[in-house]
């Protein structure tokens, strides 16, 4: 299954990955606006996030007063980011984009978010360098990306087979979400079978998705974005930044 058709078969029951949804996407924006007002100052600031799904960092960051714009390759989980920011009387307007083609002028963001794991959905070195091309391409001068992923470095030397599975409790019972991961014969790509039990009655429904994932080591990210044009690339650990995953912050150069 292509990256598009993945999110759009879970768009409709991705927040069913959470056991609270509600409370990561505000989780998410706090721990991204202090980051990104620690960077530029206090705001409002500009941000694109180019890897929107259905907006758990996006409608975060909007709640606290950002001008937040929203792309993904998925156009179900685009509709659905804007029906949950309208539901919110959020501003957010969206768009269905790849980040290696972004549909806008030069210097059109104060910042650029992609998280979540976003980028390593891009399987070679051209297509991460593209993103990467088009992120410092949109930044104005001076702007930042915030981009995370996986901790690869790790996750390389132990190639899990699969990840512990999470539980929502909802109205209509409870949902399990588990993965599993198999490793291609390089060590460095791996595809990811996402599975969820969902209640009907006093049983379950089984949906399963899948998709592929690059899983580069945090310094190899870090080497991308300096050789795209990034300076002052630095990896946040989540002890530091109460995220969920570590977050490369790296600047536009101010001149060229």
């Amino acid at each position: 299954m292509d990256t598009s058709g993945f999110y759009d078969e879970l768009a409709g029951r991705y927040d069913l990955i959470y056991a609270d949804w509600d409370a990561s996407t505000t989780r998410q924006g706090r721990a991204l606006d202090s980051l990104l007002t620690a960077a530029l100052g206090p705001g409002p600031h500009t941000v694109l996030d180019n890897a929107c799904g259905i907006g758990t960092q996006a409608l975060g960051l909007a709640v606290l007063g950002h001008r937040v714009t929203g792309t993904d390759l998925s156009p179900a989980s685009v509709a659905r980011a804007a029906r949950e920011a309208a539901q919110r009387s959020l501003a957010l307007p969206v768009a269905v984009a790849d980040m290696r083609a972004l549909p806008f002028a030069d210097a059109s963001f104060d910042a650029v978010v992609c998280a979540d794991n976003a980028l390593p959905h891009l399987l070679t070195a051209r297509d991460v360098s593209a993103a990467l091309a088009e992120t410092l391409r949109v930044l104005r001068p001076g702007g930042l990306l915030l981009l995370s992923t996986r901790p690869y470095g790790e996750l390389r030397r132990a190639r899990p087979q699969s990840e512990p599975p999470h539980v929502h409790h909802g109205p209509d019972g409870r949902t399990v979400t588990f993965q599993l991961w198999h490793w291609h014969a390089d060590g460095e790509r791996y595809d990811l079978e996402l599975f969820q039990l969902l209640p009907a009655g006093d049983t379950w429904t089984t949906r399963m998705s899948s998709t592929a994932y690059w899983a580069l080591p945090e310094e190899e990210t870090a080497g991308y974005a300096r050789r795209a044009g990034f300076a002052d690339a630095l990896w946040h650990a989540p002890a530091d930044t109460g995220f969920h995953q570590p977050v490369l912050a790296a600047r536009r150069p101010a001149r060229p």
